[in-house]
């Protein structure tokens, strides 16, 4: 009898275990996705008010941001250059986060994210990786790329057929 009221003790401070590790593991990843959210919604901001310095703070060094045009892939001086004359005219564009998905690597490091975004092109969609460096989750990768409804996909390939034909070539010589 002793055996089993041992066996069944120590199977409840097992089952304890595991369901407060569990609880703190989603405490945890909750306080991640606050964390990375905050990032993303102070990109916005640091853009919508000209704040030149605290936006690019928030990517890592060696970063990438990807645009809306096929040729827009910069590391992080080259976007910081074509950025400038935005910032200096004292408004840069003006995000908002309508919809965020956030997920984290398995170590926690990495941090993925899509988001739709109201924005001066209408909705446009937000999507990069961050990684925590130095205990601060800082952008690696951010891509932007416009939306097109389903119904009017039409439409604008005809437009965009004539300016991308060419670049379509060029991209295949290289």
């Amino acid at each position: 009898m002793k055996k089993l009221t041992f066996i069944g003790i120590l199977l409840l401070v097992f089952t304890f275990s595991v369901s407060i590790s569990a609880q703190n593991k989603g405490f945890y990843e909750n306080v991640q996705k606050k964390n990375v959210g905050k990032v993303l919604d102070d990109l916005n901001l640091f853009a919508a008010t000209a704040d030149y310095k605290n936006y690019f703070d928030l990517y890592a060094e060696e970063s990438t941001f990807i645009g809306t045009d096929a040729t827009e892939v910069w590391n992080k001086k080259e976007f910081m250059v074509w950025a400038k004359p935005f910032f200096d005219k004292g408004k840069a564009w003006n995000f908002t986060s309508l919809k965020r998905n956030i997920t984290f690597s398995k170590d926690g490091t990495y941090a993925w994210f899509d988001e739709i975004l109201d924005t001066q092109m209408k909705i446009c969609r937000g999507s990069g990786v961050l990684e925590k460096i130095g205990g601060k989750w800082k952008i690696r990768q951010y891509v932007l790329s416009t939306t097109v409804p389903n119904g009017v996909i039409d439409e604008v390939v005809k437009i965009k057929a004539p300016i991308e034909d060419g670049m379509i070539l060029e991209f295949r010589k290289k």
